[in-house]
């Protein structure tokens, strides 16, 4: 049975890239959710005036890679003490959030990031939302698998092959075949 998680933690490109590096997930489509506006698009999202942040839904397998490791990738991923950024992209936005889809979902994410506070693993406290799913938008055609289509794009070399890359030295052991 395949299961949904939905993260956000900067830009949409630099996620997914990551995510689709690990055995067990099956498909990760780019998108906003968190917001108020209906049927967003990615101009709008980037206004700021949208309320959304970008996303990535992660369809998985939960008998080959389990929620709590997704947390584990996902945390590792992107810094989350910075409020509304990530690296170079400003705005709520980029914020750092996890949209649950269940109570067990809520509470795994809830003691991962009590579990990161008190390990004192960084210098501030995480500022990750841990909210309710309400509504997921799939982004615009041209945003999804952006990294495996533009792999030589400026921004991607400098921002999403470094998280790929510390996906493929840190998770080794969870990597696709």
């Amino acid at each position: 049975m395949i299961e949904t998680a939905t993260f956000g933690g900067g830009c949409f490109w630099c996620v997914e890239a990551a995510f689709e590096e690990l055995d067990g997930v099956e498909t990760v489509t780019s998108g906003y959710a968190g917001g108020h506006t209906d049927d967003p698009t990615y101009r709008e999202v980037c206004s700021g005036t949208t309320g959304h942040a970008e996303v990535v839904q992660i369809e998985y397998d939960p008998d080959v890679i389990a929620y709590d490791e997704l947390l584990e990738v996902f945390f590792t991923i992107h810094d989350p003490t910075q409020l509304n950024r990530q690296g170079p992209d400003v705005g709520t936005q980029y914020r750092s959030i996890v949209l649950y889809h269940d109570d067990d979902q809520r509470a795994l994410a809830e003691s991962y990031v009590e579990a990161l506070d008190e390990e004192g693993g960084y210098d501030d406290d995480v500022v990750t939302e841990i909210e309710p799913l309400e509504r997921f938008y799939r982004a615009e055609e041209k945003h999804q698998d952006y990294f495996a289509k533009n792999p030589n794009d400026a921004y991607c070399s400098m921002h999403a092959q470094p998280k790929v890359e510390k996906v493929r030295e840190k998770f080794r052991e969870k990597l696709k075949a």
